[in-house]
């Protein structure tokens, strides 16, 4: 996972010294107080950073900064985060950035079906600072007036259903499964035959009960923790889409911070970050087993039945240039090739 932690290069090791080396406390800072909100679940990998984070910048800060957490949407849901982090009125916060299509339609370019389907290639193409993706989600939330510190992990997608196993894209065809809306996913099951239907997360397990859909596309992650699996017969570890999170801060609360303040948050995020990308891989294979153990038929993919998902997701990525720009598009097929990513 070299390339994963080569953000680490952003500031270079000057920023580490500085954060690993606590305030003076003669440096006559005026102590710092600020909220950070998330969407995530209290107990889950993401819930369990936003303590971590606060914690290193309390200890490095000798306490001169704290950070109070706002867990589970008591402060709202992702795309009104990114509001109050863009407007000033919020300091920080865990964010799905795919969430923030309102904000910028660019900022789920990491949706791209089949940009990369496995974690080891995530870590080349996601989680490198240099690459399409990092850079694209960088710029896009700075125009908006958020600062990206560092970058964590949610899931890769797959397929559950209650009517037969899926091992290729023709055993989708007139299936009916929810979706969120999102266009790529949208796009990418209407080509394989699928129907796919836009209902709100709550309605979901009801609506896998009832027969309304057929199936859903969540990670083992939240088809585990929302007892989904009950509903469901098959799951296929499909890895269409890999999404990713950042923790962001305000514009507003960056432009407050020294020098030295500045290099205690970003190395606190970024090491809480890397620390949630080990754990949850680590709860993501138990989550496979849970669902198995659940009475779930779970089909994994290797690389050449996953070719025919791969080919037809990427096919699709030429319908997303009015949104993407071709450009870009074409950048990340180059990203891709350099990487050896078939």
């Amino acid at each position: 996972m070299t390339t994963l932690f080569s953000s680490l290069k952003t500031f270079g090791a000057a920023c580490l010294l500085a954060a690993s080396s606590v305030m003076s406390p003669g440096a006559h800072a005026q102590d710092i107080r600020v909220r950070l909100g998330h969407v995530f679940a209290i107990g889950s990998p993401q819930e369990v950073a936003g303590k971590e984070f606060a914690e290193l910048v309390k200890t490095r800060s000798n306490g001169q900064m704290e950070i109070a957490l706002f867990p589970a949407g008591q402060l709202g849901g992702d795309e009104a985060l990114g509001r109050e982090l863009a407007r000033g009125s919020l300091d920080l916060a865990f964010l799905n950035v795919a969430g923030l299509t309102g904000l910028d339609p660019l900022l789920d370019i990491h949706y791209l079906p089949y940009a990369v389907s496995t974690f080891e290639e995530a870590d080349r193409i996601h989680f490198n600072p240099d690459g399409v993706i990092q850079k694209t989600t960088r710029e896009t939330l700075r125009k908006r007036r958020i600062e990206p510190l560092a970058f964590f992990e949610l899931e890769f997608r797959s397929i559950t259903n209650s009517q037969r196993p899926v091992a290729t894209p023709e055993d989708l065809r007139g299936m009916k499964l929810r979706t969120p809306s999102v266009t790529n996913i949208k796009t990418l099951f209407e080509a394989a035959g699928a129907h796919p239907l836009a209902l709100p997360f709550p309605e979901l397990f009801t609506a896998l009960q009832q027969g309304t859909v057929d199936g859903q596309d969540n990670g083992p992650a939240l088809t585990y923790t929302s007892r989904l699996f009950e509903a469901q017969k098959y799951m296929t570890l499909t890895n269409h889409i890999y999404a990713i999170g950042a923790i962001a801060s305000s514009e507003r609360f960056w432009k407050r911070l020294n020098d030295e303040q500045k290099a205690i948050v970003l190395a606190a995020a970024e090491e809480a970050a890397r620390n949630q990308i080990a754990n949850n891989r680590k709860l993501n294979r138990e989550y496979v087993e849970k669902i198995r153990q659940g009475g779930v038929a779970v089909i994994e993919l290797d690389a050449q039945a996953m070719r025919p998902f791969r080919e037809l997701g990427r096919a699709q990525w030429d319908k997303l240039a009015s949104v993407y720009g071709a450009e870009r598009i074409q950048a990340l097929r180059d990203e891709l090739a350099k990487n050896n990513i078939q």
